[in-house]
C-alpha cells in the first residue's frame, strides 16, 4: 500500500512538473537563402496548431509582445531589420486600443546577413513569441536555432562598396548590430530600467557572444573545487558496498570468475568492473551530451539551473529522499520489476563477454534498491555544478563500487579478512536512511530560501537535525530498533564510538538553536539571519559605521526590503545598486558588492567563516557602503522595476534583474563574487570570489580603500 502510495505521489509530481513546462504549440524550422555574394537571407518558418496565434514584429507601445529575431555568430553581420515575408492579419484591438498584427501556422519571418570569414560560419538565431488564443496566452518563450553558412567569397571593391553602401547594412560588428536593430523597435523599453542605475548600464548593450552564453547560463555557486564532489562520490561508491544488497555479492561474484575454465577469471572480473563503471556513467553521459547537442551548452544549462533554484525539482528530490529513507528504514522495499531482473539473469548464463556484460546488469539492477537512493543523492548533488560534473562524479561513485570486484579477483586471498553478513548490514541501511533524511531536508531549505515562503528558518533546520541524528545515536546505542534488525546481546565497541561521534554533534548544534555560527555546517544551513532569536546579537556591541562627518550611518534603504531578504549577520546596508550608490556619493565612501544568493552554499560558508571576523566586519562597517545582490530570488520586482532586453524579453524577477545587470557590467554570473566600486558603478580593484583566506580578504579591502582614496 505504501509503495502504491509513493508510486502516485511520485507520478502526480511528475505529471505536474510537466504540465509547468507545457510544450508550446509553435514550432520553427530555419534555411538560408542566397541573395547576393555573400549575402543570405535567413528564413524562420513557424507551424501553429490549432486556433493560436502569434503577433507581429511590431513594435508595440504598451501593447503586446512583439513576435522578435536576433541573429549573431562570428564572421557573421546582420543586414537592415528582420521582416516578415508572409502576410499579417491586422485588426483593431480594444484592449490595447491600437491595430495589431496577428499571424498564423506557416509565418515566416527573415533576416539579410553577410558573411565575412573566408570559411564555414553558423549563424545563431534566436526568435522570441508569445502565443495567444480567444481566450488566453502562453508566457513569453524563445527558441535558438543554428543555420550553417558557407565561407565569405572575395569581392571586387566595386561590389563591397555596393554592399556597405545599402541603406539598411550597418557598420557595426555582429555583435552590436543584431541589438541595434532591436533596440530601433522598442527604443523606450530597452534602455530604461529601475533596479540599475542609469549611469552604470549600458542602454542598448548586447554582450559578445562568448559573454551572450554566459547570460543564459545559471547563477551558480563560484570557486568550489570539484574534487570534493568526486572524493564525496568514491566515499558514496564504497558506502553502497556496505548495503545488505550488494556486500555479499562480492566474495559471490569473486569465486564466480576465479572457477573460471577458460583460464580468463581475471580478464573477465576485470571487465565485469568495467561494465559496472559504464552501466552507470553511459546512459548519464547520453542524456547530458544529447542535451547539449540539440540544445546548446545553454539549453543544457537552464536545465541544471531549473533544477538547482526551481521548486518543483527541490519538492520532488526531498519527497524522493523521504520514501528511500522510509524504504531504508524497513517500511517497504523499492526494486526493479522482477521480470527485467529475471531476463538479463537468464542471459547470464551465456557465457564470454555478452555473458559478463549481463551479469554486470544483473548486479546493478539487483542493487538497485541499496544503490537508487545513493546514486540520487550524487547526481542531485553534482547537477548543482558545472554541466559535466554528474558524468565525472557518476563515473567516481562507479570505480569506487565496482573497485573491488577486480581487487578480490586478483588478491583472492584478501577475501578472507572480510566480514561475514550478518545483521549489520541492515544497520548500515538504516544508518543510511537517518542520513537520507537529513540530507533531503536541504532540498526543502533550497526552495524556502529561493521563494522567501519563510517555512524553514535556521532554527527549525536546526532542531529536525538535532532530532534527527539524536535518535540515530540511540538507535546505535541499540535503544530503537526497526523491522528488520537483529537482536543485539550487548554493544560494540564500533557502535559505541560511532554513537559517541554522533552525540557530540548532536551537542555541537544545540547552541545554533541561539545563534551560534556554526561554521562547519554553514554551507548547509539557513542563513543565520533567518533566527527568530540570536542571543549572539544581544551581546555584542558592533561598531556603528560612520561617514566622513562622524554621524552613523543608518542607511536608509528602500527598495526590497519588503522582501525578506537577508543581510550579512551584523553588516547593514541596500538591497538595491542604486541606492547604494546614491548614498555613497554623500558619504564618500566605496561600494562594496556582495552578489549572493539565497540558496547559494558557497555563500553562506564565506559568511560564516570569512565575514564573521571582527577585523572584516569593522571595515565593512566603517569603510564602505554595503550593497546585498541577490541572483537566485524569484520574487518579482513592481512593474516599473521590469527591465527589456534589446531582444524584447522582460525580465520581472528581481534574481533575473540582477544576474543580467552583474552579466552585463561586469562579466560575471558565478556567486559569490566580491565587487568594490566607486560612486559611478566603476571597479576600483580586482573583484573576488570564493576563498575563505581571511587574510587575503582583509587586503583585498584595504587595497580598496587606498586606491579609492587616491
Amino acid at each position: 500500500m505504501v509503495k502504491k502510495l509513493f508510486l502516485a505521489v511520485l507520478a502526480v509530481t511528475m505529471a505536474f512538473s510537466a504540465f509547468a513546462q507545457m510544450e508550446n504549440p509553435v514550432s520553427w524550422s530555419a534555411e538560408a537563402n542566397k541573395v547576393s555574394e555573400n549575402v543570405y537571407e535567413i528564413v524562420l518558418t513557424g507551424e501553429i496548431e490549432g486556433d493560436w496565434h502569434i503577433y507581429d514584429l511590431g513594435p508595440y507601445e504598451n501593447g503586446p509582445i512583439p513576435t522578435s529575431l536576433v541573429v549573431k555568430g562570428n564572421g557573421v553581420k546582420v543586414v537592415g531589420k528582420p521582416y516578415l515575408k508572409t502576410e499579417a492579419h491586422k485588426a483593431y484591438d480594444e484592449m490595447f486600443a491600437m491595430e495589431i498584427g496577428t499571424c498564423e501556422s506557416g509565418v515566416q519571418i527573415a533576416q539579410k546577413v553577410e558573411v565575412t570569414l573566408p570559411k564555414a560560419s553558423v549563424a545563431n538565431v534566436t526568435v522570441e513569441w508569445q502565443t495567444c488564443n480567444n481566450g488566453s496566452c502562453l508566457p513569453p518563450v524563445d527558441e535558438e536555432l543554428n543555420v550553417d553558412l558557407p565561407a565569405a567569397v572575395a569581392a571586387p571593391a566595386a561590389k563591397t562598396a555596393s554592399t556597405a553602401s545599402a541603406p539598411a547594412a550597418p557598420a557595426a560588428s555582429a555583435e552590436k548590430s543584431a541589438p541595434a536593430a532591436k533596440t530601433e523597435q522598442q527604443p523606450a523599453k530597452a534602455e530604461t530600467t529601475a533596479a540599475v542605475p542609469a549611469e552604470v548600464l549600458t542602454p542598448a548593450k548586447q554582450v559578445t557572444e562568448s559573454a551572450a552564453q554566459e547570460v543564459s547560463a545559471p547563477v551558480k555557486e563560484g570557486g568550489k573545487s570539484i574534487w570534493a564532489v568526486i572524493l564525496e562520490a568514491i566515499a558514496w561508491g564504497f558506502v553502497a558496498l556496505l548495503t545488505p544488497c550488494v556486500f555479499p555479492m562480492v566474495p559471490m561474484t569473486v569465486s564466480f570468475f576465479l572457477k573460471s575454465k577458460d583460464g580468463k577469471g581475471k580478464l573477465y572480473a576485470s571487465l565485469y568492473g568495467f561494465f559496472i563503471v559504464a552501466l552507470y556513467t553511459v546512459p548519464i553521459a547520453v542524456i547530458i551530451l544529447l542535451t547539449y547537442v540539440l540544445g546548446g551548452d545553454a539549453v543544457t544549462a537552464d536545465i541544471f539551473n531549473w533544477l538547482a533554484t526551481h521548486w518543483i525539482p527541490n519538492i520532488l528530490f526531498f519527497i524522493i529522499f523521504m520514501v528511500f529513507a522510509a524504504s531504508f528504514f524497513g517500511a517497504f522495499e523499492i526494486t526493479m520489476p522482477s521480470w527485467m531482473v529475471n531476463k538479463t539473469d537468464e542471459k547470464s548464463d551465456k557465457g564470454g563477454l555478452i555473458g559478463v556484460f549481463f551479469m554486470a546488469l544483473t548486479l546493478v539492477l539487483v542493487s538497485f534498491s541499496c544503490t537508487g537512493p545513493i546514486v540520487s543523492s550524487v547526481l542531485i548533488k553534482s547537477t548543482q555544478g558545472e554541466i559535466w560534473e554528474p558524468i565525472i562524479t557518476m563515473f567516481a561513485f562507479s570505480a569506487a563500487f565496482a573497485l573491488p570486484f577486480t581487487v578480490f579477483a586478483f588478491a583472492p586471498s584478501l577475501l578472507k579478512d572480510l566480514p561475514k553478513s550478518g545483521g549489520w548490514l541492515n544497520s548500515v541501511k538504516v544508518v543510511l536512511g537517518f542520513i537520507e533524511v537529513a540530507l533531503g531536508l536541504k532540498f526543502l531549505s533550497v526552495a524556502d530560501q529561493v521563494y522567501q515562503w519563510n517555512l524553514l528558518d535556521r532554527e527549525v533546520y536546526l532542531a529536525i537535525w538535532i532530532v534527527v541524528f539524536f535518535l540515530l545515536g540511540m538507535y546505535l546505542l541499540g535503544k530503537l530498533r526497526f523491522a528488520h534488525d537483529t537482536p543485539e546481546d550487548h554493544l560494540s565497541v564500533k557502535r559505541l564510538f560511532l554513537a559517541i561521534v554522533v552525540f557530540s554533534f548532536v551537542v555541537y548544534m544545540i547552541p545554533g538553536m541561539w545563534g551560534a555560527p556554526l561554521k562547519a555546517l554553514s554551507g548547509y544551513l539557513p542563513p543565520i539571519e533567518s533566527i527568530d532569536f540570536n542571543l549572539s546579537k544581544q551581546n555584542v556591541v558592533m561598531q556603528s559605521a560612520t561617514d566622513q562627518g562622524g554621524h552613523a550611518n543608518h542607511y536608509p534603504a528602500k527598495k526590497f526590503t519588503d522582501m525578506g531578504l537577508k543581510h550579512i549577520d551584523g553588516i547593514p546596508g541596500f538591497f538595491d545598486l542604486q541606492e547604494a550608490l546614491e548614498y555613497s556619493k554623500g558619504a564618500g565612501k566605496p561600494v562594496f558588492i556582495d552578489y549572493t544568493g539565497a540558496a547559494c552554499v558557497n555563500c553562506r560558508e564565506m559568511e560564516s567563516r570569512v565575514f564573521s571576523d571582527p577585523a572584516i566586519k569593522n571595515l565593512l562597517n566603517n569603510k564602505f557602503i554595503f550593497v546585498s545582490i541577490y541572483g537566485d530570488v524569484k520574487t518579482e520586482v513592481p512593474q516599473e522595476d521590469w527591465v527589456t532586453l534589446p531582444n524584447g524579453k522582460v525580465l520581472k524577477s528581481l534574481g533575473k534583474i540582477n544576474t543580467n545587470f552583474i552579466m552585463e557590467k561586469y562579466k560575471v554570473n558565478a556567486m559569490p563574487y566580491y565587487i568594490i566600486v566607486d560612486a559611478q558603478g566603476n571597479q576600483i580593484v580586482e573583484p573576488r570570489g570564493y576563498d575563505l583566506d581571511k587574510d587575503a580578504f582583509v587586503q583585498f579591502l584595504n587595497n580598496a580603500v587606498e586606491v579609492y582614496n587616491k
